[in-house]
């Protein structure tokens, strides 16, 4: 009988609501979302949580069982919370994942490779590229702009990163503005 659940990739507000409507219509009673997790009201029984793994499974979310998988899931949301809502990264992020989770670094970076296969500087930094693309193609910030909202030194050290994940510099991938972004569940 449980009623707090964390859930896979739940990437943005848009999937939370979502989520929320469709638990709604189908008779859940939501008390809390938000990305990665839910709470319902009361603890369901044992058929009302196969019928909660359908309707999330259905709408492309999984609810996460072991502890691990939730822990690299956490680390997902930091992640991309730090990078979509232009929050300032103070120091590392090591000691900012390490501080929000209560872990030792040494531990979430293992965990996070052995699970998704790339480590969790290079997730951080294919995060921060599809967000300048998407940046770049609204094309309300200059390059500049860009460089330093994504917490860049400098242009010059954002346009080397680009280049080297992407094989274009950003201005040309301004120029040619082809559908060029991958959806951040699928990095």
């Amino acid at each position: 009988m449980k009623q707090h659940f964390h859930i896979k990739n739940m990437v943005c507000s848009h999937c939370a609501e979502v989520l929320e409507e469709k638990l709604q219509s189908s008779n859940f009673q939501v008390k809390k979302i938000e990305l990665g997790e839910l709470t319902l009201d009361q603890p369901i029984t044992d058929a009302e949580y196969q019928r909660l793994i359908n309707v999330v499974q259905k709408n492309g979310f999984e609810i996460i069982n072991d502890q691990g998988s939730k822990t690299v899931e956490q680390i997902k949301q930091l992640i991309i919370q730090l990078v979509r809502t232009n929050k300032e990264l103070k120091g590392k992020l090591s000691e900012y994942l390490a501080k929000n989770l209560n872990k030792d670094y040494q531990h979430l970076s293992r965990l996070f490779s052995n699970v998704e296969g790339k480590s969790i500087e290079r997730y951080f930094i294919l995060q921060k590229i599809e967000r300048a693309k998407e940046l770049i193609v609204y094309g309300e910030l200059n390059l500049t702009e860009i460089a330093y909202e994504l917490g860049y030194s400098s242009q010059q050290h954002f346009s080397r990163q680009f280049k080297t994940e992407t094989g274009l510099s950003p201005s040309h991938f301004k120029e040619i503005k082809e559908n060029k972004r991958i959806s951040i569940d699928q990095i």
